[in-house]
């Protein structure tokens, strides 16, 4: 057997494969499904299933094709290395700033999630105490080891997933076999009012809303520098991501469109209204609102967890190449990059101040922000793919089926996504304030990043040793 070198600053290989998959599944499975899902329902009505369907197909490809680079090259930093190598030192400068704002704003927003839930059960609660004490807790969690934020975002994550498997179970016994208090539903109100009541231009619209629920697919390409046997734990992790994300989505929205009116569900942005609760109070399941609102933190929590985890990464790996300053490469004992996760904190901070200060829209702020990004990072991603099958051809042991085409595809998908952030009035400022971000990053590069940008030959050599240790 091989044995691993672990210079100075290198992360530590601890995480199974299962870990990884919860480690995806808890970024990508959170409130957007929960409770976020009424506003994609008041666009396309009982369609938005096609959406999710659509969204389920463009995120398997994104999640293959980022895994499949990270079966070659399992490398600090992931689909971001890669990029900068596929594409220039640009490219892997702009995806993993893009994709480190996207981090730093998801697990700020899912925060203050977090404390308007906490506040269903102590309304008096302030809005910033939630945040700063379950912020200081994630913080904790992610610098003790990545061996403990991995058991413990297993566990977090397994909580959402039971939760979905029974709300998808109880929710297709009533539609067609019922309860002996309830006959069964039905998919009548699947085309009571017409399947497309907003005609098909209407699912092209609802896109933006939907694929906004899919970040966190690419968190397996992160976690692969940390994984104990990266080939095999990325390409069981990246199966078990992308079948276990389609099917989710898509039973639990053909559950909740074939059990209530589409109207009605697209009003249902309270807790008390959720399709949710629905499902679990038609079954008899007493308290349901409150059973609920414990499942959607532990979501919120979960996604939060899972996204300081990921910018503390990139922010690391940022550092190697003279993309950030060099202090953030430093690792602690235990293989924690802890300064970069003290810099990668600061969009708790953030909303922490803003919260104490009474400003109001700083979660539409902050989710305008994310959904810029995180299409942008994706079509890096796929750009990047697409360079790297030209140059290293079909040699991975775990592959994207259908190759450049379908990445192309997918890149063609996300194209059309982005462009409805400046048809709807709600997500015009995504695209407002996403340009700024990407002008701002140009400048900052072109006038200073550029001069020191270093190499990615040590992170690829480490990743090279790391798929021999068990040759």
């Amino acid at each position: 057997m091989v044995q691993q070198h672990k210079p100075a600053g290198a992360l530590a290989r601890s995480l199974s494969h299962e870990q990884m998959t919860m480690i995806a599944l808890g970024s990508a499975l959170g409130t957007g499904l929960f409770l976020g899902s009424g506003a994609a329902i008041s666009v396309a009505g009982p369609a938005v299933i096609v959406c999710y369907a659509l969204g389920s197909l463009i995120a398997a490809i994104i999640a293959c094709a980022a895994g499949e680079m990270a079966v070659k090259y399992p490398v600090r930093g992931g689909f971001g290395t890669m990029a900068g190598r596929f594409l220039g030192a640009f490219g892997g400068y702009i995806t993993r700033w893009a994709y480190w704002a996207t981090t730093v704003c998801v697990a700020g927003a899912e925060l203050v999630a977090v404390s308007t839930y906490l506040r269903y059960w102590w309304p008096e609660l302030p809005m910033w105490w939630g945040i700063a004490a379950f912020g200081v807790g994630i913080i904790l969690l992610n610098a003790f080891s990545v061996k403990s934020f991995g058991v413990v975002e297993f566990f977090l994550s397994g909580i959402k997933v039971f939760a979905v498997i029974a709300f998808i179970l109880i929710g297709l016994i009533l539609i067609f076999f019922g309860l002996p208090n309830h006959p069964a539903e039905g998919v009548g109100h699947l085309t009571e009012h017409g399947f497309m009541p907003n005609g098909v231009s209407s699912v092209w619209l609802a896109m933006a809303l939907v694929m906004f629920s899919f970040g966190g697919v690419e968190l397996i390409s992160i976690s692969a520098a940390e994984a104990k046997d990266p080939v095999r734990s990325v390409r069981a992790a990246g199966k078990a991501t992308i079948w276990r994300l389609a099917t989710f989505y898509v039973l639990a929205l053909f559950v909740v469109m074939s059990l209530m009116p589409w109207s009605a569900a697209a009003e249902s942005g309270e807790l008390a209204t959720s399709p949710f609760v629905l499902v679990f109070s038609e079954a008899g399941i007493p308290a349901a609102a409150a059973i609920l609102n414990f499942i959607v933190l532990v979501a919120a929590l979960s996604a939060a967890n899972a996204n300081v985890y990921a910018g503390t990464r990139l922010l690391h790996s940022l550092s190697y190449q003279g993309m950030a300053p060099r202090g953030f490469r430093r690792t602690s004992a235990t293989g924690i990059p802890v300064r970069a996760l003290v810099g990668s904190s600061v969009g708790i901070l953030l909303v922490v101040i803003l919260a104490a200060s009474g400003i109001s829209n700083v979660f539409v702020l902050m989710v305008a922000l994310i959904t810029s990004c995180v299409l942008v990072v994706w079509f890096m991603i796929l750009l990047a793919y697409v360079f790297y099958r030209r140059r290293e051809g079909a040699s991975s042991s775990f592959r994207l089926i259908g190759g450049v085409p379908m990445a192309i595809l997918g890149m063609a998908g996300l194209v059309s996504v982005f462009s409805t952030v400046f048809v709807l009035d709600d997500m015009r400022m995504a695209g407002l304030v996403g340009v700024a971000y990407f002008v701002v990053l140009t400048v900052l590069y072109f006038a200073v990043v550029r001069r020191h940008v270093t190499g990615d030959r040590e992170a690829f050599e480490e990743a090279d040793r790391a798929t021999r240790v068990e040759a």
